[in-house]
């Protein structure tokens, strides 16, 4: 019997904190007591960690490598060709990270080096741990960038992160991963912030590396479709446990724990619309009493398209391009959002679905004259109530802003490192004179966060003390605390895991009920979309290709680029990337 690449026993990991008053105190966020984690990774395996956030699965992966923070006290061991890597000299690991072991994180925009270049990030690993030139390295950039699905490679070498998609510094992030080519990848959340078509792209990229040098992978996720399609072995963990290990088919089909049977009752679906998602907790507490399961309450009666609800929101014709620098002193025009027309109502959700460079935050963020004219021509109408946004003056945007609130897509820079979130939820609320006092703002700050899941000890605390997932409910929350008209929700709920999504989501509906709210609904994932939205925009190069009723063109798509982003979603073990031919051979 082959030895496995990497085995981890009963691995312990604590943090050592320090209260307001100074006192030091002990918390456990790996094992509890006695009982520590375990498992291993065999080669050329795809080993799962998911559950919640805050179940202890990043904190176990940087344990392996030793990236936890001075703080953290691990015991236990994490056997790598013999060696105990917990015990092991940091010149060691260094030589070991990057070249055996590498890692790609969840937020790349805080793992690249904003003032370095995409071509120089790439090239330092080849030159620093496989002694490249400086030509060659550059070279090999360039041929990763194209391997991981970046269009001209050769241009984006001299790019900055800041001028790339979400999606595309992700793609860059498993480029530098796999640059060395190491022999065990340890990806946490890697295609979180990815599109439907792209996330499909990196699997059978990651399939096919795996057949052909045999690497391992230490993947963790909370999609759990997606952990279906990836992985031979699945490790779930909850509150720092672990609850069950298995094989995909053993979890999915005949799960022993009540835990992973409510992982898998959170996942929305695309073949059916419940009326609400079920939720862990309610599932955990049928069980305690021995009841089955509830099926899906299917919604049959999903709204109707001719609603005489009011229009909230006219757009025509709006489109938006961004200068660009061509040459010494000129400039060339590119079109990022070309001629979106739509009609949204109270109480209804508009989803838009595309990829990542099609023109949906483009959109959502000219919608609330985030973009304006100075970085490119704009044109076209938006009405919000009879008033066009983009012909208001200046003095006349902070009402509107109340009006139609955002939710970006990234928690960790949506948030100001520098304020507690008691102070996050409160400014917005002082700024446009919302509650009768200071206490009175606290209180509906506090009613919030308790709303979106969160415990009210969180206002006296900062983003950097909580999960991304975390931090976007905190974002939620603020939006909402103005109550507004019309949300716009950039990947809102991407960064969520099941659970917490199943949560913000029913939230979402019942705010929706109950307020009247209109969602703009941005979007990668078309399980989430068919859930919330009552009509479907696709957007492709800036244009809007197909806009119909949910349910009409998730069953019937007219345009072959929507069919593709349909076949692009994870299903789960049936679709596994490993299991489909195509899906592995290398490109030409």
């Amino acid at each position: 019997m082959t030895a496995p690449l990497l085995k981890v026993e009963n691995l312990q990991v604590a943090f050592r904190l320090h209260d307001a008053d100074g006192r030091a105190h002990r918390v456990e966020a790996v094992g509890r007591g006695e009982q520590g984690v375990s498992f291993e990774v065999p080669v050329d395996t795809t080993v799962a960690i998911v559950g919640e956030s805050g179940s202890g699965k990043s904190v176990t992966a940087m344990a392996l490598v030793q990236l936890l923070p001075r703080n953290a006290e691990c015991s236990g061991r994490v056997l790598w060709r013999g060696d105990d890597l917990l015990r092991a000299p940091r010149a060691h690991m260094q030589r070991l990270r990057g070249h055996e072991i590498a890692c790609v994180f969840q937020d790349p925009m805080s793992s690249l080096n904003p003032v370095l270049t995409i071509g120089e990030q790439i090239a330092e690993p080849l030159r620093k741990h496989l002694l490249m030139s400086r030509p060659a390295a550059r070279r090999r950039a360039q041929e990763l960038l194209a391997e991981v699905g970046i269009a001209e490679p050769q241009r984006r070498l001299d790019a900055y992160p800041h001028q790339l998609s979400g999606g595309q510094q992700q793609r860059v992030m498993i480029a530098m991963a796999l640059a060395c080519e190491p022999q065990l990848l340890i990806a946490d959340e890697p295609t979180t912030a990815l599109d439907v078509t792209i996330q499909r792209q990196l699997l059978e990229l990651l399939a096919r590396l795996q057949a052909q040098r045999g690497l391992a992978m230490l993947f963790i996720s909370h999609d759990l479709s997606l952990v279906g399609e990836v992985a031979q072995q699945i490790v779930v963990m909850r509150q720092g446990t672990v609850r069950e290990r298995g094989s995909v088919g053993e979890l999915f089909n005949s799960p022993k724990d009540a835990y992973t049977k409510a992982l898998l009752a959170c996942r929305p679906r695309l073949d059916e619309r419940p009326r609400r998602l079920t939720v862990i907790d309610d599932v955990l507490a049928e069980a305690e009493i021995a009841t089955p399961v509830r099926g899906v309450d299917v919604d049959l009666n999903p709204r109707r398209a001719d609603d005489d609800d009011p229009v909230v929101l006219q757009v025509d014709g709006l489109s938006k391009s961004f200068w660009l620098r061509s040459g010494l002193v000129g400039r060339g025009e590119f079109k990022a959002v070309q001629d979106v027309r739509f009609t949204l109502r109270r109480g209804h959700t508009l989803g838009v679905v595309g990829e990542s460079g099609s023109g949906k935050t483009t959109m959502g963020l000219t919608l609330l004259r985030l973009h304006d004219v100075a970085s490119g021509p704009l044109s076209g109408r938006v009405l919000f109530h009879g008033h066009d946004l983009l012909a208001l003056a200046p003095a006349d945007r902070l009402a509107m802003r109340r009006r139609i609130q955002i939710v970006f897509q990234n928690p960790y820079e949506s948030l100001n490192p520098r304020f507690t979130i008691g102070q996050t939820l409160v400014e917005p609320m002082t700024i446009h004179g919302i509650g009768i006092d200071g206490p009175a703002r606290e209180r509906k700050a506090r009613d919030w966060l308790v709303r979106v899941g969160l415990d009210v000890d969180a206002m006296h605390k900062y983003p950097h003390e909580f999960s991304g997932g975390q931090r976007q409910r905190i974002a939620i929350a603020r939006a909402l605390t103005l109550s507004p008209d019309v949300l716009v929700l950039d990947e809102a709920v991407a960064a969520l895991d099941v659970s917490v999504q199943a949560q913000v989501l029913n939230l979402l509906k019942d705010l929706q009920d109950e307020l009247g709210l209109a969602y703009v609904f941005i979007s990668h994932d078309l399980a989430v979309v068919r859930f919330m939205a009552d009509d479907v925009m696709v957007m492709k190069d800036g244009r809007v290709v197909e806009h119909r009723r949910t349910e009409t063109l998730l069953a019937h798509p007219q345009e072959d680029y929507t069919r593709r982003l349909i076949g692009a979603v994870a299903q789960g073990p049936a679709t596994s990337v490993r299991a489909a031919p195509e899906a592995i051979a290398p490109r030409p």
